[in-house]
């Protein structure tokens, strides 16, 4: 039991308590997370044609991505890591890409095949992560992270109101291609790792 006269208090071998949930990097996913409506409500204003509209859910959308970059850096620099963030971290994530996804399929700017073959393999991720959590961890690969920045540079792109124009219009679809092509084959190397995971788990011991 803590003892309540000791102002800095420690777990056994020296190391400090687990931080508390009301911290600057849980602040920002909940930041994320409060964007989330009102991206989704800017971006189908008016059906999606307000240029203001169009350029305010852009930004809101680019404030959220900064946040998700920044709150992960200060939680592990300071120690701020918990089971909160654990949890609500990825769940801004999705909900904040999946907004943007649908929110462009929905107005027509983007196909819907897209827009299923993400949320197939961002969901399934997950959904494989928790079949193999008794079994171990699978981290964030380097083409997860190279998925999730081409994702973000394409959406911001396609949320732009200008796709009208070549300069917009062509790196868009490119890096879109791109993210699609890397979304489908991190998501084969996430099968294939928890099938592996799964595998070596029932081999008995040597």
């Amino acid at each position: 039991m803590t003892d309540p006269t000791n102002p800095a208090p420690h777990a056994a071998g020296g190391q400090l308590h687990a931080p508390s949930a009301w911290n600057l990097p849980n602040a920002l996913t909940v930041l994320r997370l409060v964007l989330v409506p009102l991206f989704v409500w800017l971006l189908l204003r008016d059906g999606g044609h307000m240029t203001g509209d169009r350029l305010l859910a852009t930004a809101a959308f680019v404030v959220a991505i900064v946040t998700d970059r920044f709150d992960g850096d200060i939680a592990r620099r300071w120690n701020l890591v918990t089971n909160f963030g654990k949890i609500a971290d990825p769940i801004a994530d999705k909900a904040l890409t999946g907004a943007a996804f649908l929110g462009l399929s929905y107005l027509g700017e983007l196909p819907w095949w897209v827009t299923i073959v993400v949320m197939v393999r961002e969901w399934g991720v997950t959904a494989l992560r928790f079949w193999v959590i008794r079994h171990g961890v699978m981290p964030a690969s380097r083409g997860g992270k190279l998925k999730t920045v081409l994702q973000a540079i394409a959406l911001g792109l396609y949320l732009l109101p200008w796709q009208h124009l070549a300069i917009v219009h062509w790196p868009a679809l490119a890096i879109m291609a791109a993210a699609v092509l890397v979304t489908i084959a991190t998501g084969i190397d996430y099968l294939s790792r928890a099938l592996h995971l799964r595998a070596a788990a029932k081999r008995p011991l040597p």
